[in-house]
């Protein structure tokens, strides 16, 4: 599921936009027009980003976690320092239960008594980010031109989870196992937009971050993924 968001944003780039690397100065006049008006390359950005705060706030869904079904809420506040570089601070608050999977493994068996699944939920995480926006890009569709920016970012998070390791370990029902993590964060979006102020963004975020394990003694990285669509707002 995973390697299929990204795949959706690479085939989203290739297929829907074309990029120049031109410097924004260059243009090109046609002699057929008007003397006083001059088509410009892709590289002309007509909304920008530099100097403007801006927040976000949507949801979307978890893909990583076969035992359980998550979905998010988050907010984003960012400020770009140039076209190319911003800084960005986000929070998302999380719910998750088990899913089908999970009920499967349970239930099968001799009468019904299976092996309890062990699994984590997420409940909230936060940090900040660096940003890089190198590219945009413009889409002619239905006679109508959508301009769009490619949006990465790494940085660091807090991840707060709970689980069912007590569980487990003594087979009995008992209250669950709450976690706080710190970790590596990381994302990639496209936004698309409206007009200067609003716009609309795809982003899937990553947190990577290390977790004891239940069976083996050590711990080893976990991840958490979330593909998000958010409304925003630049200042």
């Amino acid at each position: 599921m995973k390697s299929k968001i990204l795949a959706l944003f690479l085939l989203l780039s290739l297929t829907l936009s074309s990029q120049a690397f031109a410097s924004e100065k260059d243009i090109y006049e046609f002699s057929w027009l008007d003397p006083d008006k001059e088509v410009y390359v892709l590289q002309n950005r007509k909304f920008r980003k530099a100097g403007h705060v801006h927040v976000n706030a949507g949801g979307g869904i978890t893909t990583s976690g076969a035992f359980v079904n998550s979905t998010a809420i988050q907010g984003r506040v960012g400020y770009f320092i140039s076209e190319d570089f911003g800084l960005e601070g986000i929070y998302s608050k999380n719910t998750g239960k088990e899913n089908d999977t999970a009920k499967g493994v349970q239930t099968s068996g001799p009468q019904g008594t299976g092996t309890t699944p062990f699994r984590r939920i997420v409940d909230s995480y936060m940090g900040a980010m660096f940003l890089w926006s190198p590219f945009y890009s413009k889409i002619n569709t239905f006679n109508k031109i959508v301009y769009m920016d490619w949006i990465f970012g790494v940085g660091y998070a807090q991840l707060k989870e709970h689980n069912n390791k007590l569980k487990i370990q003594t087979g009995v029902d008992i209250t669950e196992t709450t976690e706080t993590h710190s970790g590596i964060m990381w994302e990639a979006g496209l936004k698309f937009y409206l007009d200067q102020s609003f716009s609309i963004r795809t982003d899937l975020t990553a947190v990577h971050y290390s977790a004891n394990n239940i069976s083996i003694p050590g711990s080893s990285f976990k991840s958490n993924y979330d593909a998000t669509v958010s409304l925003g707002y630049s200042f």
